[in-house]
């Protein structure tokens, strides 16, 4: 509708990750560089978390777009709860290999000989799984297992998780150690600062033809980062909201006011995600209390010394240099921040929510 009176050769901000639109933000341009460090390595595994909407799966889609198929074969898969004997024959079936009516004994010979076949063949086989959170344990276990072939001491299958950040408390539980002991590289993807969200709107709207109609002020940028967070899915929902009140509304300048009109709109519809929080039913004081107390308790896996050795045991475990502790401690570090500014960034919402 608005494509045509605003002179765009297609909508800008859809829903449906598009490779064509990826933004090369700087925590996108740290993933895609550890998935090409990993497509290098031939070997162990990359992870990559990151909230709802931050664009985990349009960074697939972009690195499958660079491929080169003539040396790779890949496959994507999305997960559900999947036992690990269906996520076998998932992952048989993403490879176009038969499943139906064989045992997992049969799937898993025939998927080494799959793989054995395209390494005589000259190419490597890539196998991404996108929410990989949903996965339990014994099903994450089965990849990592999966990983064991190898010929010339060279492993045959290169593995891409990419799931939210819960996954990282799945990695970090009794029984993975294995699994984390192969991981090779894995970061977290967040939401755009105020900056790259000016740039992530312009970069999607000069893509399909944009020159300057409609106008969009300074302030609405850093308006519309406020009211998404910067992350790109709430972009991208915003934004096209945006631009259909700024056509049925013969605007060519989506003034501060006219984003808050969208806003306003917006938080009045059961399906918008900016409501979400806004909409905290009476019990207010309730949730805030047990914010707190989830907050006090990450503060105790901080500073137990059963969890974190950091006093005279940390430096211990540096001086022995033992690289699987240290990753383990990274990993704990990381997941902490990363649960303190997810619940940080909650209670913000709340008091936000109070004070209007």
């Amino acid at each position: 509708m608005y494509e045509t009176f605003y002179n765009l050769t297609s909508k800008p901000f859809q829903l449906s990750p598009d490779p064509r639109f990826f933004f090369n933000s700087r925590g996108h341009s740290r993933a895609m560089s550890y998935l090409r460090y990993g497509l290098g390595q031939c070997e162990g595994f990359i992870i990559i978390t990151g909230d709802i909407g931050t664009g985990k799966t349009t960074l697939i889609r972009n690195l499958f777009a660079e491929l080169d198929q003539t040396r790779i074969i890949a496959a994507n898969i999305v997960t559900t709860r999947l036992g690990a004997d269906d996520l076998i024959k998932m992952i048989t079936s993403a490879f176009n290999l038969p499943y139906e009516g064989m045992s997992k004994t049969a799937l898993l010979r025939q998927f080494e000989e799959f793989l054995r076949e395209c390494d005589r063949r000259g190419k490597r086989v890539l196998l991404v799984v996108d929410e990989v959170q949903n996965l339990p344990a014994a099903s994450v276990e089965e990849l990592r297992m999966l990983s064991n072939f190898q010929i010339n001491n060279q492993p045959l299958l290169q593995s891409f998780l990419l799931g939210q950040q819960e996954f990282r408390q799945t990695i970090q539980s009794q029984g993975m150690e294995q699994l984390r002991q192969r991981v090779i590289a894995s970061c977290h993807l967040g939401g755009l600062d105020e900056s790259e969200t000016r740039e992530y709107i312009i970069h999607r709207m000069k893509h399909v033809g944009w020159d300057n109609d409609p106008v969009i002020p300074e302030q609405s940028f850093i308006d519309i980062h406020q009211l998404t967070d910067g992350v790109p899915r709430r972009i991208n929902v915003f934004c096209d909201r945006l631009l259909l009140f700024g056509y049925l509304e013969e605007t060519h300048e989506l003034t501060p006011d006219v984003v808050k009109m969208v806003a306003e709109e917006m938080k009045e519809e059961v399906s918008s995600p900016f409501n979400a929080v806004k909409k905290v039913p009476a019990s207010m004081e309730h949730d805030i209390a047990q914010e707190m107390q989830k907050l006090q308790q990450i503060a105790q896996q901080v500073t137990s010394p059963s969890e974190q050795p950091v006093t005279g045991e940390y430096s211990e475990g540096l001086e022995v240099a033992d690289p699987n502790k240290i990753q383990n401690i990274r990993y704990t570090i990381e997941s902490l921040e990363i649960a303190i500014a997810s619940r940080l960034n909650t209670l913000k919402q709340l008091v936000d929510s109070i004070e209007k």
